[in-house]
């Protein structure tokens, strides 16, 4: 019996040193400081949540307090969430806690985020080609995960849940053995986003409903025989453009038109509403002036031609001037 309780013992203590919860974020690789219950919701402890229907699957056992800080990062920007143990920079968590890591997004809430309000944004899994998983590549990265927040993203507040998913004792589920099951390390960051996008998270998804216990990605034998994995919850969602469409005051081009032999070109600039298009000009060939006088000429055989305009044309008009003889 002795060696039955010290075995337990042991085996209680490397469960325990093997879990892991949420430090500080980075923003384009400036750290933002130690970030527990400031701008982190963070639980008391580092232990997992197994049950699918508590809330406290969401933003973990403090997911309703709100804290008084927010991380401020412009749309586009690389942040990174760092991961420990016990103490920054230790082992992070133990290496048979195998499994994916998936990051969401939701409009700010004083609340508990138990609802349908959640986007995905981020997710890595196993890596077939290395064989590695996503947790693996957190320790040797020193605790820190990557990602980037959506270029487009509108201004404002949001939440962003990162989670690790450990499998090591996923090969039964929560509900029929509650001693096992996927180990959810969920974990919720204030955000508050900079920026002229547009875009919003509308996926809407509620992990308490979205996340079942017969999902092959929390049903799953880390030890049998596998080839790939699929990650629970639904796809990366795909935001809209990254800025926001600026309007054009006209929407065509100014056209030349092309002079005849008696005008100028003119430069006809279209309206907004309408289009420009190419106009012809039509002239009359002017009169012919008058047929000269052998003699000089007086001022009553003098004639004034009269350039006729476009439209209608103007006639030619010959003026007389009498009483102007022998001049």
């Amino acid at each position: 019996m002795h060696f039955t309780t010290t075995t337990l013992a042991l085996a209680l203590a490397a469960t325990v040193s093997a879990h892991t919860t949420m430090f500080s974020v980075w923003v384009n690789g400036a750290d933002q400081g130690d970030g527990r219950n400031v701008y982190i919701r963070s639980p008391p402890n580092n232990s997992p949540v197994k049950d699918l229907a508590s809330t406290d699957l969401v933003c973990n056992v403090n997911g309703a307090k709100a804290v008084s800080s927010f991380v401020k990062a412009a749309a586009g920007s690389t942040l990174t969430f760092e991961w420990f143990h016990d103490n920054r920079g230790d082992d992070i968590i133990d290496g048979s806690h195998k499994g994916p890591i998936i990051t969401y997004i939701a409009p700010f809430t004083t609340g508990n985020g138990a609802s349908s309000i959640w986007t995905k944004i981020a997710e890595e899994g196993f890596d077939t080609s290395t064989k590695l998983w996503a947790v693996d590549k957190l320790k040797t990265n020193g605790g820190k995960k990557d990602f980037t927040l959506p270029a487009g993203l509108a201004a404002g507040k949001y939440l962003i849940r990162q989670e690790i998913i450990a499998l090591h004792e996923s090969d039964a589920a929560f509900n029929v053995n509650s001693v096992r099951g996927a180990q959810f390390y969920p974990s919720c960051v204030q955000i508050e986003v900079t920026g002229s996008g547009t875009a919003v998270p509308t996926q809407n998804f509620n992990f308490n409903t979205g996340y079942t216990y017969s999902d092959p990605g929390i049903l799953f034998n880390l030890y049998g025989s596998f080839t790939s994995y699929t990650i629970p919850g639904p796809k990366v969602f795909a935001f809209s453009s990254s800025a926001p469409v600026v309007a054009t005051t006209t929407t065509s081009k100014a056209v030349v038109v092309a002079p005849t032999t008696t005008s100028k070109a003119a430069v006809v600039v279209p309206t907004s509403t309408t289009k420009a298009a190419a106009s012809t000009t039509t002239t009359r060939r002017p009169a012919s002036p008058p047929t000269p006088v052998r003699g000089r000429p007086t001022r009553s055989r003098l004639a004034q031609a009269v350039t006729p305009t476009a439209n209608p044309p103007a006639p030619v008009v010959t003026v007389v001037c009498a009483g102007n003889k022998g001049q």
